[in-house]
């Protein structure tokens, strides 16, 4: 399978199953439309009045080459070996509060609450650790995500855990990675010290601009958050020096120019960032198929800016732009995402555990609780889970987009479709146009 595309303006080609990129000329994007890799005269025939014969027959044999080379007309990959039946449980995120300070218009999780305010106990979650143990098997690393609501609120357990964690780390050899994701509201001096002392990754939550943040996350009695949490990360982001942290924003259909977003944080002196696009369902604030055109002028408008700001010294990090196109697909790690249901598990305040975070509360989804594990009766849906990859999604299977967004999200397809093999389809319209643009960002800087 092959994609083609222009971008800016560049004709650029991606070999979906050894995941070669290669920018070609107009000649050859006009070849591509019919040449298969085995009808040279149908393809000669098709464009022999459009092109000189000699310049025909010299791309055919260009093209002919890369097909030898393993770099076009890829053959189909299937499931590896390395991708064992039953899943091993490698990361966990932590409900530590099912409660937050702000009220924000776009929350998936009822106002944080997921259905009732409650905080984690430190029993929960010490024993959440535990199941991570023992549930890993042979793995030597671990991810924990400190979540919420807002996870700041119950700083006690957060603490509690993390004091458990590195305690356990010493009597197994085992090594955890721990992030903790905040609204910034309760960041101060005491806790931005204790969470660089203990290397947490922090995921800082900020919509870009004032007039859109404040209007998109209010604090409970209706005011405007933006100045108290862009004081208190510009502190914590000097404190250890620009590292070890990513701002993450959100965008709906009220602020469309995006990019603008982006180029605010930058200027508020943020350089490692994120916009993810809503998903809402029956909401003013959702996004809709006839906004499509609009989204995908603004990634074009993005990547000709993160460009630019490279070409002179003033670059920043944009997430969906950092596309690997040196290595081709590795199926394994890219067959099932974030592998939510079998390799990572969100654990509700009471230790309940779900799919992921934005599965808690939605019954059915229960698999169980850290103090007895994976029920039986559950263990289908896990498997379900597991073996939900994008070679058993029928409309991944023949998309070009499918090694770089390994099915897209269980949860958003869960929510519009009631079924996680039915992927949400203005989520994937968004994905592949910010694909192409990562993609062309990337050869462009290949090129330097």
């Amino acid at each position: 399978m092959i994609h083609k595309f222009k971008q800016g303006a560049d004709f650029i080609l991606l070999d979906v199953e050894s995941g070669a990129v290669h920018i070609i000329d107009e000649m050859i994007f006009d070849i591509l439309e019919t040449f298969t890799g085995t009808n040279d005269a149908e393809t000669f025939s098709a464009l022999s009045e459009k092109y000189p014969p000699a310049e025909i027959s010299e791309a055919l044999a260009e093209l002919h080459a890369l097909i030898d080379a393993g770099q076009l007309f890829a053959p189909d990959n299937s499931v590896p070996p390395v991708f064992q039946s039953v899943g091993i449980v490698k990361s966990l995120c932590l409900m530590v509060a099912q409660d937050c300070n702000l009220r924000c218009k776009y929350c998936f999780g009822d106002e944080g609450t997921y259905g009732h305010r409650a905080v984690m106990s430190e029993e929960v979650g010490r024993a959440a650790v535990d199941f991570l143990l023992k549930n890993s098997r042979f793995r030597k690393h671990y991810e924990i995500d400190f979540f919420g609501g807002e996870p700041l609120l119950n700083f006690k357990t957060v603490r509690a855990v993390t004091e458990y964690v590195r305690q356990r780390e010493k009597e197994t050899g085992k090594i955890f990675k721990l992030t903790l994701t905040t609204n910034g509201v309760l960041l101060d001096d005491r806790k931005i010290s204790w969470l660089n002392e203990n290397n947490i990754s922090v995921v800082l939550s900020l919509d870009g601009r004032q007039n859109v943040h404040d209007a998109m996350r209010p604090d409970i009695s209706g005011g405007g958050s933006y100045q108290r949490v862009v004081k208190n990360f510009r502190k914590l982001v000097d404190s250890r020096h620009d590292e070890n942290y990513y701002i993450r924003g959100t965008y709906t259909n009220r602020n469309l120019d995006f990019a603008s977003d982006v180029l605010s944080m930058y200027d508020a002196g943020f350089d490692i960032l994120s916009v993810e696009p809503v998903v809402l369902k029956d909401s003013p604030l959702a996004l809709t198929e006839k906004d499509l055109p609009r989204i995908s002028a603004e990634y074009d408008r993005l990547a000709e800016i993160y460009l630019e700001r490279r070409r002179v010294g003033r670059g920043f990090n944009f997430f969906h732009f950092n596309v690997d196109l040196n290595n081709g697909p590795c199926v394994a790690k890219r067959l099932a995402g974030c592998g939510a249901g079998h390799e990572y598990f969100a654990v509700a305040e009471n230790g309940d555990l779900y799919p992921c975070h934005q599965f808690v509360g939605r019954g059915k989804y229960k698999l169980g609780n850290v103090f007895t594990g994976v029920e039986e009766s559950a263990r289908n849906l896990t498997q379900y889970f597991r073996e939900s990859h994008i070679l058993n999604k029928p409309k991944c299977q023949k998309c070009w987009a499918k090694y770089f967004c390994s099915g897209g999200c269980h949860a958003n397809a869960d929510l519009f479709h009631g079924d996680i093999r039915q992927p949400y389809d203005l989520g994937c319209e968004i994905q592949k146009k910010r694909l192409e643009a990562a993609i062309y960002v990337q050869a462009k800087i290949l090129e330097e």
